[in-house]
């Protein structure tokens, strides 16, 4: 069978990856479709989805990702966030990685990291099962056949799950590894058979590699008002928080929904399809990704289904909370063609409240959304994260901590600087608790963030009136069309006045804890804008 090109510019040979078996390079989507059923690593679904489980991780694994500490990076890692391993140890690990590769069948793609032709990272992903390279042809940008006669990667990810790595010998925690080592250009992952690795592992080298060249990276979603990019809007936020929902709204053209940058240019994508959480997808309040779930090729992970009509369940959490579909980003009708906008109108930072504290919307000062992207608070939704069971408070710093390689004040003051020159309009959104904490209050429902979200890149919510909030100090809007007045006061939604403002307290003095390690680093109107 054809497995698509044969000849590429440079083979892994030329990599020094040698004794290998079968090695399929750029294979279109129907060939590693077909490839991953006939090894049992997957089912077809309806619609020709593909079905996976992958088994043990459900999600990402972030103790056990690694950054090789080399005399080039040693002095701009925050290696306080990111684990070092010695170059020694990974040597070893990729020798060993290498000799288990032998006799192997691998499958081989050829993509891009970004949708600006100027800044974009050319990335060779090499895997062992057909079913990851079918999920990153359509996670990352797909080249033409005429970029192809010519590709050669700035960057290797090989990923083998069946690799068990050995944390004596190769200097890592346990046998599940993720290591990045920016001198040999290479990335290996290994005893993890859940995809997202190697798309965050991409997100990772441009976090690191973009900032040099006055680029912010983002981990946002992106739309523009139909037939006007300029009007562009971006929502950073961690998984769960709902970046991939808001943002595939279908009076605004979707520029991406998880990873972009931000250039002297404008906004552009750094990937060429979507991974969006299912659990609980609605066909009435998210139709463009629910309809995604029987097309071709759309790649279905760890959701149950029924064995004999292949109907999905989309609330059957046993397998994980976390389960996904993986498509391309044309499966969204008003998806953007070039995967480019203007620079940001404005920024809409999403938070997971746990608390119920947070008002569903409230506007920024250029401090204060500093003072928030630093802080990146929000809940862990269950199962984003090995162990992770149900919603966790936490503050991921630029609301991406696990994938930022750098100091946090260099994204910060990357997107300060940015915010100044382009006036953009600032606005913290809570998808999280309304009328009490977890397991008392109810979810913030989607249609009244839908509207606020409307009111404020419209421009209502700017000449609407507003009350300061006396805990965060930032403005809230007063009256919405479409919104119950009562969701905009959170106090008032809470059964217990009283135990609102105690557990407002409580919040509070975990925003300061927290921004107490950034004090060193950041200008006086943003330590004012600092609360408690």
């Amino acid at each position: 069978m054809d497995h698509g090109q044969v000849n590429p510019k440079m083979k892994l040979e030329d990599q020094g990856i040698t004794g290998l078996g079968e090695v399929y390079y750029n294979s279109p989507e129907d060939l590693l479709h077909d490839a991953a059923v006939a090894a049992d690593e997957g089912v077809t679904g309806k619609g020709g989805t593909l079905l996976v489980t992958t088994g043990k991780h459900t999600g990402r694994s972030p103790k056990d990702k690694f950054v090789v500490r080399t005399p080039s990076v040693e002095d701009s890692i925050w290696w306080d966030n990111n684990t070092p391993m010695d170059p020694a140890k990974f040597d070893q690990l990729h020798a060993d990685m290498l000799a288990h590769m032998q006799g192997g069948t691998f499958y081989v793609q050829d993509l891009f990291g970004g949708a600006d032709p100027e800044q974009r990272l050319d990335v060779r992903v090499v895997t062992e099962l057909a079913w990851h390279g079918l999920f990153i042809h359509h996670l990352l940008r797909r080249p033409e056949a005429s970029e192809l006669d010519t590709f050669v990667p700035e960057f290797t990810i090989i990923n083998c799950p069946k690799f068990k790595a050995d944390p004596e010998r190769h200097g890592c925690r346990s046998e599940t590894v993720i290591a990045i080592n920016f001198d040999k250009k290479l990335v290996l992952i290994g005893n993890t058979e859940y995809a997202g690795e190697i798309k965050k592992s991409v997100f990772t080298l441009l976090n690191y590699l973009l900032p040099a060249k006055g680029i912010m990276p983002m981990h946002c979603s992106a739309n523009h008002a139909t037939g006007n990019p300029i009007d562009t809007a971006v929502f950073f936020g961690l998984s769960g928080t709902g970046k991939t929902t808001l943002s595939a709204d279908p009076t605004r053209t979707l520029i991406g929904d998880d990873e972009h940058g931000w250039s002297d240019r404008g906004t552009f994508n750094f990937e060429g399809g979507c991974y969006a959480k299912t659990i609980g997808l609605d066909p009435e309040a998210e139709p463009e990704i629910y309809a995604t779930c029987a097309m071709p090729h759309t790649v279905i992970e760890n959701m149950v289904y029924d064995p004999e009509t292949l109907e999905l369940d989309f609330d059957d959490d046993s397998l994980t909370a976390n389960m996904r579909c993986a498509y391309p980003l044309h499966y969204i009708p008003n998806a953007s063609e070039t995967g480019l906008g203007g620079h940001p109108k404005n920024i809409i930072m999403l938070t997971c409240d746990a608390f119920g504290v947070l008002p569903p919307i409230a506007r920024l000062t250029p401090a204060q959304a500093m003072y928030h992207f630093l802080s990146g608070f929000t809940s862990k939704v269950a199962g984003t994260e090995t162990g992770v069971t149900e919603p966790e408070p936490t503050f991921s710093t630029c609301f991406g901590a696990p994938f930022m390689p750098r100091r946090p004040e260099v994204y910060g003051n990357l997107l300060r600087d940015k915010i100044a020159k382009h006036g953009v309009t600032c606005w913290l959104v809570n998808t999280g608790w309304t009328g009490g904490a977890y397991g008392t209050g109810t979810r913030m429902p989607i249609k009244a963030t839908r509207a606020l979200l409307a009111a404020a890149l419209d421009g209502t919510l700017i000449e609407g009136t507003v009350r300061k909030d006396p805990n965060f100090g930032f403005e809230v809007p007063l009256d919405v069309e479409g919104v119950n007045n009562g969701l905009l006061d959170p106090r008032s939604t809470w059964s217990d006045p009283a135990a609102y403002d105690a557990q407002a307290q409580k919040l509070i003095s975990m925003f300061s804890d927290n921004f107490e390690k950034y004090v060193p680093f950041i200008d006086d109107d943003v330590k004012a804008a600092a609360i408690g």
